[in-house]
């Protein structure tokens, strides 16, 4: 891992058939609770978590830490009650009347300068940071250069909870260190149904090799831990 940028891993559940939403792209509400106290913990770790607009119109809200346990361990460590929710969108268009936004949460939006200004026109007051990064083509952020600037705000750990887009551009740019990978007992199937890694996708050859680290079984789950070889 580059000590330039935070460390990253991504945290989603999925169907037996690799689906993290049906082919409506809903929410996706199918795993069982050993899977949401997964989640609650793992971003319990984390000094702040990502995910794309897309994610946060299907939910509305994002998971704060409810439990305890993690909110007294953070606090043993220095580190605020809650990590930083930060929406990834290059076109700043954020419905400012989410649910998402009355959450007692910090929240970053991450964008383009033309993002910021689609998001100044809503007279919204709903983030407490917003952090312009160039665009590339298609007004797709350069998420290499964004890293950089959130490990200089001192965010040393990073989760991604989606969508498949989001963790695509992530991977195509080596800024995923490891993976945690909830597979939940159920087929959505569908040729339109996001699956965890979307955009173009990978030819055999450049695929991205893992590492196993770890596999546990609870009740109908089974939750993979894995860690990316990135490309030197």
């Amino acid at each position: 891992m580059s000590n330039k940028r935070p460390k990253t891993t991504v945290i989603l559940a999925m169907t037996a058939d690799g689906k993290i939403a049906d082919f409506q792209r809903k929410a996706a509400r199918f795993g069982s609770k050993n899977d949401q106290r997964h989640l609650e913990r793992q971003i319990s770790l984390l000094d702040g978590v990502l995910f794309g607009s897309r994610t946060l119109h299907a939910y509305g809200t994002s998971l704060p830490i409810t439990n305890p346990e993690l909110l007294a361990t953070r606090k043993q460590s220095n580190k605020p009650s809650q990590p930083v929710h930060i929406v990834v969108s290059a076109s700043g268009n954020i419905d400012p009347n989410l649910r998402f936004f009355r959450q007692s949460i910090p929240r970053w939006l991450l964008t383009t300068q033309q993002g910021k200004d689609n998001w100044s026109n809503h007279n919204a007051l709903g983030f407490e940071n917003v952090i312009v990064v160039p665009s590339k083509d298609n007004l797709k952020l350069n998420l290499s250069e964004a890293f950089q600037t959130l490990k200089e705000l001192k965010l040393d750990y990073l989760g991604i909870l989606g969508g498949g887009e989001l963790v695509a551009a992530c991977l195509e740019e080596n800024l995923i260190d490891e993976l945690w990978l909830t597979i939940c007992p159920l087929i959505l199937g569908g040729r339109d149904a996001p699956t965890i890694v979307e955009g173009q996708g990978f030819l055999h050859d450049n695929a991205k090799p893992l590492k196993l680290l770890s596999i546990e079984t609870i009740e109908q789950e089974i939750f993979l831990h894995y860690q990316v070889f990135r490309d030197q």
